[in-house]
């Protein structure tokens, strides 16, 4: 799904811009996180510039550009088949040139080069900096006409010691409060009901350009309060908060702007003390216990979702039950899953007493059973309210949309039976039935008298 709406939003662009007179044709794979993403959409554009032509799928096309990820050992898994399978058709006489970027280029180049000689490009990750503003802003926006990441900050100024995140994209560093508001303006401008800011670490945005120290974002602050008066009727997602990086007067920024999600995306990894220190997470179990029990007070009602990584090495059962009991406790409302990924390079990679990869599926599958069920109950507290919904796409039988406690592609959908519903709108939905991860709901017939009123009322939000 994820890639069959780049296809149909490039088509789009494609015709609207004339460039399919064109005679030379390329086709993008877009592998990864959202950050790659806004990465793919720069390559379209800069393809699109030089005067190629979009086609839905690699096979025929003159360039094939694959945009890849090296972050875990399934992410280059991934990258290596699809380059693969372009090699394959390549040589069948049905792709043209091949191109390989991103993590994956960056990080093994050298090896790549060698062992792929079908291959007749390696780029790595794309230049970030405030010089690369006016790019950021022109790169054609491809997974959605109604929702659009922002990428805020490139690199990682976090030494986690699993990660290889720094040695692939470098240091930390910000664009300007002023290009992303620009951008924000442009994408609400061309029909966008969601903005969604995204970096390695968004917690830490602006400490590199505004003097804010090592540890505490205000610029984030600013930044905030800058897209939240931009317009009223559109929704502000924050993606990546590392909990030791959040200052909490961010927890009250998005408590007094109703136009901000109340979604905070808190990936915590572990909460045994032993873990996060050999992890380099730079907080304890307190610290994240006080931080959840604080964002609980300032937003009731909000959905937390976090991210555990399981099978860490030295992990003891007894440390596992611990983690296991604390999600029981906690009660995510979104929760995430990894399996320690060894990977080269790291801190961790030398760490001994590796976990068996057969320990860490059945850790991973007892988490994976424990939050089913949480998610459940989490979503039943919603039958019989009214929840805004932004409808996004039209099924044979229902409207499908999401609620401001759901990310795009990582989390659950709203089923809406209604009629005439305005693709790209804001829709009143009354909840009807639940699911472990979704909902069914049903358009508004009655007004609400106040906000939290769980009557029902028909109020479409105008784009």
């Amino acid at each position: 799904m994820f890639l069959s709406l780049i296809y149909k939003r490039v088509i789009l662009v494609c015709k609207l811009t004339a460039i399919f007179v064109m005679k030379k044709t390329f086709s993008i794979i877009s592998l990864g996180c959202p950050r790659n993403l806004v990465d793919s959409e720069r390559l379209v554009s800069e393809f699109a510039k030089k005067g190629y032509r979009f086609q839905e799928g690699v096979p025929g096309a003159d360039t094939v550009i694959i945009n890849t990820c090296t972050f875990i050992e399934d992410a280059k898994k991934e990258s290596i088949e699809a380059i693969l399978d372009a090699i394959d058709l390549k040589n069948r006489g049905k792709a043209g040139k091949i191109i390989v970027a991103g993590c994956l280029s960056q990080r093994y180049k050298n090896e790549l080069t060698k062992e792929f000689k079908e291959v007749d490009e390696f780029r790595g990750v794309m230049e970030f900096n405030n010089q690369s503003d006016t790019v950021c802003r022109r790169r054609r926006h491809t997974v959605s006409d109604w929702f659009a990441y922002i990428k805020i900050s490139e690199g990682c100024a976090n030494r986690c010691s699993y990660c290889v995140i720094p040695s692939i994209k470098g240091r930390y560093r910000s664009r300007s409060v002023e290009s992303i508001k620009k951008e924000a303006n442009e994408l609400i401008d061309r029909g966008a009901r969601e903005i969604i800011l995204i970096g390695q670490d968004t917690s830490l945005y602006g400490v590199d350009i505004y003097n804010a120290g090592a540890r505490h974002a205000v610029p984030l602050q600013k930044l905030l309060k800058e897209l939240a008066n931009i317009s009223k009727d559109i929704w502000i997602r924050l993606l990546y908060l590392h909990p030791a990086n959040l200052d909490r007067d961010v927890i009250k920024l998005i408590r007094d702007n109703r136009n901000m999600c109340r979604y905070i995306d808190l990936p915590i990894e572990h909460v045994n003390d032993n873990i996060l220190r050999r992890m380099g997470r730079r907080i304890k179990k307190k610290g994240i216990i006080s931080l959840i029990e604080y964002i609980r007070k300032e937003l009731p009602g909000a959905a937390i979702r976090t991210s555990l990584i399981v099978g860490f090495p030295g992990e003891t059962d007894k440390e596992f039950k611990e983690l296991a009991s604390f999600v029981k406790e906690m009660k995510f409302e979104r929760l995430g899953v990894f399996k320690y990924s060894r990977e080269e390079g790291t801190i961790a990679y030398d760490y001994k007493n590796q976990v068996p990869e057969k320990e860490k599926q059945t850790r991973f599958d007892e988490i994976m059973t424990l939050q089913q069920e949480i998610s459940k109950d989490a979503n039943e507290k919603f039958k019989g309210r009214n929840l805004k919904v932004l409808i996004e796409e039209r099924s044979e039988d229902y409207y499908l949309g999401r609620t401001e406690y759901d990310a795009p592609d990582i989390d659950g959908l709203v089923y809406v039976k209604g009629k005439n519903l305005k693709i790209g709108s804001f829709v009143d939905v009354k909840i009807t039935d639940t699911y472990e991860y979704d909902l069914i709901g049903k358009p508004c017939p009655t007004p609400c008298v106040a906000e939290g009123d769980t009557r029902c009322r028909t109020k479409v939000y105008s784009i």
